[in-house]
């Protein structure tokens, strides 16, 4: 429960990319480098990115200008959750604030029901969320796949498991 619930907290939002990337350009690339000229970021980025044939978005190439992106992403990580959040409306922030929810709701009432008959499905429910990855489209995709579970293991907490009969 505290795995699952620690991933459904600490989602990677811009913020927390930008963060890593600078991070990254400050220890590893100026490390392992000598006199780097120029960098190069394949992002699909929420705002800039463009979309295929499927709606979904495509990686494009930014030069070093996005140092600069970073280090004014990273320091506005304030705004993640508030209504001035530009990142918190679109679909994956708003799927990840929702699981969060639901998680709490449904651990509330495994903890009320848990008993050793049921003690497998209760642990399968409080897995999966570790089943939820990726980013982007990929973690929406997931995610749905995912609901379908949790519709089935709740059911099954609910009323217990469906047994199916021998054919005699």
């Amino acid at each position: 429960m505290a795995k699952s619930y620690h991933k459904l907290l600490s989602y990677k939002d811009e913020y927390e990319v930008a963060r890593l990337h600078s991070e990254t350009l400050e220890t590893l690339v100026n490390e392992q480098f000598e006199d780097v000229k120029s960098l190069k970021f394949h992002l699909a980025a929420p705002i800039l990115a463009r979309k295929d044939k499927e709606g979904k978005p495509q990686k494009r190439a930014f030069g070093n200008w996005m140092l600069g992106a970073f280090g004014l992403l990273k320091k506005g990580k304030f705004l993640r959750g508030t209504p001035f959040d530009p990142f918190g409306y679109s679909a994956e922030r708003k799927m990840e604030r929702a699981l969060i929810r639901e998680f709490e709701c449904d651990m509330k009432e495994v903890l009320k029901r848990v008993e050793p008959d049921n003690l497998a499905t209760c642990v399968a429910l409080a897995e999966l969320p570790l089943k939820i990855r990726g980013f982007g489209h990929v973690k929406l995709k997931n995610a749905a796949e995912v609901a379908k579970q949790r519709e089935a293991l709740l059911a099954e907490l609910r009323n217990g498991p469906t047994l199916v009969q021998a054919a005699e």
